[in-house]
């Protein structure tokens, strides 16, 4: 694009952002800042806090600074979903859709309201063009790499998207702040819930979930405790049980391998590596590709590829099979540990990534005997 149309940075108040802007603004772009805000601060989303630290960034860099309250949209769009996918005893992810609909989607038409011709976000992912087709690939700095998190952002707006920091590691971004002297260069990563923040997850559920509890049991049928509601816990979960300690024993610690919601009970098991927790089959709906349908991948075909069935997951090699319905079954070469419904299964070739689709069941399956439809 010219340098001297307009680029408009979302700036969160955090690091990444910040050195965005300051990369672009280094480079000769036209830059203006918009930060946004989806959740009321109620001390846990520090929303005012990082207002005041994106103003400050603006003033170091001598940028104007909109601001925007995209909360309604947020609970409409993202929220919702977050709830509902709970109730069905599900983990959500709400960060890929918050891309989706949110950072990628309102906020895109705001910033053509603005004047804006780029968005740029501080995300460790690069868009490449390749034969006028605009691919998403991985970060450079594998441990920051969040291109899972944009798996379903629709290649019409990645067009329109600049990824300042995506051939940076983040000790080079940290650094770059630091010589900039930016308020921001030693302000921790966000760890919590897309904009929700750091908080109480029990607790901060219980507010719009009523109390369920119900048996925690093991494979054997055999009662062990109680659970405060299924919506509380997640596949491979160890921490906040109440079981330790049984008698009659081995002591060793306890993981939850499944979640009966006929029944109403959460079904645990001893040892991290027990096989229960081990599946090696996945579908997934609905199928979201970043080009659209890959070529050649029409129903029943099958593509060799890497997969992650959450985020941090080293790739892992696998086979996913176009099924009915735009959805997909991956299988994989090796048994994965606590794959959970409700979580993304994102695929790759390379640093390329293809999309991705929501985790709807779990199981052990031999591919030979085909697609299970």
């Amino acid at each position: 694009m010219a340098k001297n149309e307009l680029v408009i940075v979302a700036l969160s108040g955090g690091v990444d952002s910040a050195v965005s802007a300051l990369v672009l603004k280094n480079a000769g772009y036209q830059v203006e800042c918009l930060h946004m805000s989806n959740w009321e601060d109620d001390g846990y989303c520090e929303s005012a806090k990082d207002f005041q630290d994106a103003r400050q960034v603006c003033q170091k860099l001598k940028l104007p600074l909109h601001r925007v309250n995209f909360s309604n949209p947020y609970k409409e769009k993202v929220f919702s979903n977050f709830l509902d996918e709970c109730r069905l005893g599900r983990t959500p992810n709400p960060d890929v859709l918050c891309n989706k609909e949110i950072k990628f989607g309102v906020l895109w038409e705001y910033v053509k309201r603005l004047g804006g011709h780029k968005l740029a976000t501080g995300h460790y992912a690069r868009t490449v063009d390749s034969r006028n087709q605009i691919e998403l690939h991985k970060g450079l700095d594998t441990e920051k790499d969040q291109s899972y998190f944009l798996h379903s952002v629709k290649k019409n707006s990645l067009k329109n998207v600049i990824f300042p920091l995506g051939d940076k590691l983040k000790t080079e971004v940290r650094a770059l702040a630091r010589t900039a002297l930016l308020p921001v260069s030693e302000k921790k990563d966000s760890t919590g819930i897309c904009f929700i923040g750091e908080r109480p997850f029990t607790k901060f559920l219980s507010e719009y979930f009523p109390d369920n509890p119900g048996n925690i049991k093991d494979l054997k049928g055999r009662t062990l405790g109680t659970h405060q509601g299924l919506q509380y816990y997640t596949l491979g979960q160890r921490q906040g049980l109440g079981i330790g300690g049984l008698a009659n024993q081995n002591g060793a610690p306890w993981y939850v391998t499944d979640k009966k919601l006929n029944t109403n009970e959460l079904i645990v098991v001893q040892g991290k590596n027990h096989s229960s927790l081990f599946k090696n089959w996945l579908k997934a709906s609905p199928v979201s590709w970043v080009n659209g349908p890959t070529p050649g991948l029409v129903e029943g075909a099958a593509i060799k590829c890497w997969a992650k069935s959450r985020y941090r997951q080293t790739d892992q090699p696998c086979t996913a099979i176009l099924s009915k319905n735009e959805t997909i079954e991956v299988y994989f070469e090796e048994p994965q540990r606590a794959m959970t419904p409700g979580q993304y299964v994102v695929l790759y070739q390379g640093t390329r990534c293809l999309g991705g689709a929501t985790i709807d069941e779990i199981g052990m399956r031999d591919m030979s005997l085909g697609a299970a439809g």
